[in-house]
């Protein structure tokens, strides 16, 4: 597999976004005609009724964040498409997995598998870099689509992720030492209900200059889908955030062991906080497996170095359906998954591990952003200077 390109943007948010769309072109489009095919086999919907359905986030973006509906047109005229083309890959979760919240009535269909997470913090006052990364498990289109996304901003932290195509963004890290790995989750709640879509809350938590300014985010308005956050900050914090469609009650949290500093999740609610239905065990039956293969491997070993989850995100055991995901050929081809990309992240050092596939036979490259991301965070060099002062 050939490396996954790389697109770098800088401007307001229309600028940043028209780059993107120009220089990613083949790639987004190739995204937006395979989503038509994903949602027709999901939802039974046409390429017409996707763009009408997702206009109807189109308000909620405007009134959360107008420069993400900005960036999107940007992106739809640098690739010679719709805006509504855009959105609708932007919305793809509420649309997908609203879909299979509704088939849980009946047998199970289990889709495509999804993603399994880590962080390590190290305590107050002692050494060590905060390190934090996944492995995203999806469709095998997405192998086609995937870049790694560097943005250059006036109004922010910059920042990188690794993303789909036309998408804002996915995992990452930013030059204010946030980082952040994600996990879908369904809930019987997740029926597509227009309000803040999943993949625009991780943008946010990336345009976060703390932890805390990425919590406030998740709570400035109904979100529509359900999701995890694991949230890393260089200050030596991580956070993992299980969130449920609906306003800030509906956000339940996840600390690290206190021997430890470790967080894993994978795709369904830990949280014994809580009280509804969880869907997504049904959706991804190989989540608690996963779990329980990263677990043994924290577990097992005091080393919580990034050498020691490169081969933990390697374990085959569950095959195909292990942590290190690969097609399940008994499955409908657009049920199948597969590990798309494997990231591996240094918040302090801005050191960005990425394998192109699969972990088990694609190497992990390195990216030093240590450059990229040395724009000085307000927050930061206040923080700083408090420290000095005492």
């Amino acid at each position: 597999m050939s490396e996954y390109p790389h697109v770098r943007v800088a401007g307001s948010a229309a600028e940043r976004g028209r780059q993107y769309g120009e220089q990613a072109r083949d790639r987004v489009r190739r995204s937006v005609g395979a989503y038509e095919r994903v949602f027709e086999h999901y939802a039974g919907w046409d390429w017409s009724v996707v763009r009408r359905e997702a206009a109807r986030f189109e308000g909620p973006i405007a009134e959360f964040r107008p420069d993400y509906l900005a960036e999107m047109r940007g992106i739809a005229d640098g690739a010679g498409l719709d805006l509504a083309d855009i959105l609708a890959i932007n919305v793809r979760t509420e649309v997908m997995f609203a879909a299979k919240a509704r088939q849980a009535t009946g047998r199970p269909r289990t889709g495509p598998h999804e993603c399994s997470a880590f962080a390590v913090a190290p305590p107050p006052g002692q050494p060590g870099p905060t390190l934090v990364g996944q492995n995203w498990d999806w469709l095998p289109h997405s192998a086609e689509t995937v870049v790694v996304l560097e943005v250059q901003r006036d109004d922010g932290p910059d920042f990188v992720t690794v993303v789909e195509a036309g998408l804002l963004a996915k995992t990452g890290m930013n030059s204010s030492g946030l980082g952040l790995v994600t996990n879908a989750l369904v809930t019987a709640d997740d029926v597509g209900t227009p309000g803040l879509p999943y993949h625009l809350m991780l943008r946010a938590i990336l345009d976060s200059e703390n932890v805390s300014d990425a919590i406030t985010a998740l709570q400035a308005g109904v979100r529509s889908s359900s999701a995890n956050y694991l949230i890393a900050h260089s200050d030596g914090i991580a956070v993992d955030v299980e969130a449920a469609p609906g306003d800030f009650s509906q956000l339940y949290f996840v600390f690290p062991g206190p021997q430890d500093g470790v967080l894993l999740h994978t795709n369904h609610f830990l949280s014994e906080r809580f009280g509804g239905t969880d869907v997504s065990v049904w959706v991804m039956p190989d989540s608690p497996v996963r779990l329980q293969r990263l677990r043994a491997g924290v577990g097992g070993s005091a080393d919580h170095s990034l050498a020691a989850f490169r081969s933990m995100l390697s374990d085959h055991a569950n095959y195909p359906s292990g942590v290190c995901c690969h097609p399940d050929f008994r499955a409908d081809p657009m049920d199948q998954g597969m590990t798309v990309t494997s990231v591996l992240m240094d918040l302090n050092a801005r050191h960005m591990w990425v394998a192109d596939g699969n972990p088990c036979t694609a190497p992990y490259r390195e990216l030093d952003y240590a450059g990229f991301l040395a724009k000085p965070s307000p927050v930061g060099q206040a923080a700083r200077a408090a420290s000095a002062a005492a």
